[in-house]
């Protein structure tokens, strides 16, 4: 990031990606504000002046507020899953309206699982087909509520694949399957993994911010997606077992009961192409699963990891 930001807020700061950017602008010697639920934010999305004020001035504000995906789709969690992510980019937009100083760039969250169970071809924000089902259209009502926000700022959805990264995120329970002797295929493996290292998750917005020209929907993954049985031979060679037993979907589904979350997090087929960042001429710091892999073994403790159940 060559233009100089003094300010950036974090909204919904304290999950993995959250805490990984503010301990890297921090580091930068940024200035990094953050709004949440919790007294421990600069701001509360209850405060409505108080969030006004936090926002005033800042350069950017990155918008990560959500309820984990990671449980059953019951009535009361999907009502959190969709209201945590539409009410608060709707707060946020209202209190964007209000500001005396806006900043430049607003970016915020959404998923690479807006698109369609695809098998056939990648998917890019030009010519990607939007899916069916509720996780799309939490994606939609988000996307929607960012762009129909009150405000001129320039808006930028971030379109998310898996992020991967050492010390937590989506990478520990297939590292836990792994080391359990459980990482083989998952159904029948030819499902395609989109991914992105958490560290390109920062870089992709520190070029993004760079790049005034490019709004709308940014897919965030790598040009190289790989299908499930690939990936989970990946994750055994660097962070777990030599082989591991293949988990068909029938079980998938039994399991995912019991340890409450939802078996399409794993069977949906997410081929996402980075369209927008290829032709603005991103380099990834890791295009490849492999390397991307390396780098998290050598920052991962041995033995079991702490995994977040739904």
């Amino acid at each position: 990031m060559t233009r100089d930001v003094r300010t950036v807020v974090i909204c919904g700061a304290t999950g993995y990606i959250g805490q990984y950017l503010a301990r890297a602008y921090r580091d930068r010697g940024i200035d990094v504000r953050s709004v949440g639920r919790g007294a421990v934010n600069d701001a509360t999305w209850s405060d409505r002046d108080r969030l006004t004020r936090v926002l005033d001035g800042a350069d950017m504000v990155i918008n990560l507020a959500g309820r984990s995906v990671s449980c059953r789709y019951t009535k009361s969690t999907a009502d959190v899953i969709f209201s945590s992510r539409v009410e608060t980019t709707a707060a946020l937009g209202q209190a964007l309206s209000r500001v005396d100083r806006a900043p430049e760039v607003w970016f915020n969250a959404s998923t690479g699982t807006i698109y369609r169970d695809a098998r056939d071809r990648p998917m890019t924000e030009r010519d990607g087909d939007v899916g069916t089902g509720f996780s799309v259209e939490v994606a939609r009502a988000w996307e929607r509520e960012l762009f129909d926000a009150p405000t001129g700022i320039r808006k930028i959805a971030l379109r998310m694949a898996i992020v991967l990264g050492a010390g937590g995120g989506a990478v520990n329970p297939l590292i836990d399957l792994a080391r359990l002797g459980l990482g083989g295929r998952m159904g029948d493996g030819t499902q395609m993994f989109s991914w992105i290292h958490v560290a390109d998750v920062l870089r992709s917005i520190d070029h993004l911010y760079e790049r005034e020209d490019i709004a709308g929907p940014v897919n965030l993954a790598t040009p190289f997606a790989v299908d499930n049985a690939t990936m989970m031979s990946e994750v055994r060679h660097h962070l777990g077992r030599s082989r591991g037993v293949a988990t068909p979907a029938w079980l998938l589904h039994a399991g995912a009961a019991v340890i409450r979350t939802e078996p399409e997090l794993v069977l949906k087929s997410r081929w996402v192409d980075p369209e927008v960042l290829r032709r603005s001429d991103f380099e990834f710091e890791y295009p490849r699963l492999g390397p991307a892999l390396e780098q998290i073994a050598r920052h991962t403790s041995r033995g079991l990891l702490p995994v977040a159940l739904g």
